[in-house]
C-alpha cells in the first residue's frame, strides 16, 4: 500500500518553543502526529516531522511520498546535498543527529518528495501546521536534548 505523508514543523522564536505535525493517509485510513519540544528551531521541526512520519510506517520497502513545504528538507534530499554532507560526516552543518536519524529511515523505505507552498489552503498542510502549532503550546514540553546539548551556536 501506497502512504502519503503531509509534514510541517513550526516554532515560536526560532529557536523557542516548536512543534511537528504529520498527517498520514493510505487508502482508506488516516493517522496524525504530533510533539513539542521547549527548545528548538523550525527547520528542527520540518526536519523531524519526515522522519516520525517514516519510523511510523510498520513494514520496511514501503512506498511514500512525503509532502512538505520545507525547501530545507526538500532540497537537502532532491538535490542530494544531504549525501555530500554524510560523506564529510556533517562537518559543520546543522542537525547532524536528526539528519543522521533521517537517513538511516529513509534507506529502509522508497521514498518521494512533492514540495508545495505553505499556508496555501491545501487541506492537509494546514492541519499539519494546526497540530505543529497547538504540540508547541502544550504545557511542560520536554527537551530536544540534542539542541540543548550543542546551543544555539555549537554546532549548528
Amino acid at each position: 500500500m501506497k502512504v502519503t505523508a503531509y509534514t510541517d514543523g513550526a516554532a515560536s522564536g526560532n529557536p523557542g518553543p516548536g512543534g511537528y505535525g504529520v498527517v498520514l493517509e493510505a487508502g482508506k485510513h488516516r493517522k496524525e502526529l504530533w510533539g513539542g519540544f521547549r527548545r528548538t528551531t523550525n527547520n528542527r521541526m520540518e526536519l523531524l516531522a519526515t522522519i516520525v512520519a517514516m519510523e511510523s510506517l510498520k513494514s520496511p520497502g514501503t512506498e511514500i511520498t512525503i509532502v512538505s513545504d520545507s525547501r530545507y528538507v526538500v532540497d537537502s534530499v532532491e538535490k542530494q546535498w544531504v549525501f555530500d554532507w554524510e560523506k564529510k560526516d556533517f562537518a559543520k552543518k546543522k542537525n547532524p543527529d536528526l539528519w543522521k536519524r533521517f537517513l538511516a529511515i529513509y534507506r529502509q523505505h522508497k521514498v518521494r518528495f512533492q514540495w508545495i507552498r505553505g499556508h496555501n489552503g491545501h487541506p492537509q498542510n494546514e492541519l499539519c501546521d494546526q497540530l505543529a502549532v497547538a504540540a508547541r503550546e502544550q504545557p511542560d514540553l520536554p527537551a530536544d536534548e540534542a539542541y540543548e546539548r550543542m546551543g544555539d551556536e555549537g554546532l549548528f
